[in-house]
């Protein structure tokens, strides 16, 4: 059985002529290019430890199978604001699953995205806790509920945004959750 016990955030933004190589490059920028991205759905996994992308990259060997959640958007529209952003639940009990969200966006820059992305895991994560959350209520009164509920959750995210090439290459930005043995 492989449950994964670290993972590290990381993001990336690539521009290119092609769509595809302008994804290559968001994924250089991210460090991650060199090794087989396989996308997962969103459980941040029970006793799983967060560390830095340094940490994390340390423990991988090029060319192997590496499991992401992947938050990606792209565009060849000059100076479209686009978003890619991976939000992050963890719930005080670390015996516990939490969430990972993705959301990607045009438009929104990288405040507004990555706090849609941790509300969006936080409601994930509330839903399976019993806890009643409110994502429209005010960041503060959020954190008051999940306090006075008994079940601290930290949240967070990773957000990467960028505006489309002037000249219209095709712009790519990443965002990523990988996890690790």
């Amino acid at each position: 059985m492989y449950i994964p016990k670290r993972m590290f955030l990381t993001k990336g933004v690539g521009k290119h002529k092609e769509k595809l190589a302008s994804f290559e490059m968001a994924l250089r920028n991210a460090k991650i290019a060199a090794y087989n991205l396989v996308e997962v759905s969103s459980i941040f996994p029970p006793q799983c430890k967060l560390v830095s992308l340094e940490t994390g990259l340390k423990n991988i060997q090029p060319g192997q199978i590496v499991h992401v959640v992947l938050s990606r958007n792209s565009t060849n529209e000059p100076n479209r604001l686009i978003a890619a952003s991976v939000g992050v639940a963890i719930p005080a009990d670390k015996n516990l699953y939490g969430y990972l969200s993705e959301h990607h966006s045009f438009g929104e820059n990288e405040a507004k995205a990555g706090e849609y992305a941790e509300d969006l895991a936080a409601t994930m994560l509330a839903t399976i806790l019993g806890v009643d959350y409110n994502p429209n209520s005010p960041r503060d009164m959020k954190k008051a509920i999940w306090e006075v509920s008994g079940k601290t959750v930290r949240t967070r995210n990773i957000t990467q945004t960028a505006l489309g090439d002037k000249n219209g290459l095709w712009t790519t930005v990443i965002a990523a959750a990988v996890l690790l043995p």
